[in-house]
């Protein structure tokens, strides 16, 4: 094998692994985004449910006031 044969093959081999390391890259960067969309998408997520928390437990202390009332309404009427 010639040293010309030699340097045509090495530059097939880095052209190729250029190529390999090219879309590997461009890979990353889409997965990248993608974990960035999905982070961006849980935050909002969490906001939503803590929300979601909070007007669950006001309902809850309203449910708590009307039961009461009613108790104390019931208990007159029994009096």
């Amino acid at each position: 094998m010639t040293i010309d044969e030699r340097i045509e093959i090495l530059t097939v081999n880095i052209e190729s692994l250029h190529s390999s390391a090219s879309e590997l890259h461009a890979t990353a960067q889409s997965h990248e985004r993608q974990i960035e969309a999905l982070t961006s998408q849980s935050s909002a997520i969490m906001t939503q449910t803590q929300q979601d928390a909070e007007n669950i437990r006001g309902l809850v202390r309203i449910a708590e006031i009307h039961e009461r009332r009613l108790s104390h309404i019931e208990g007159q009427d029994q009096a």
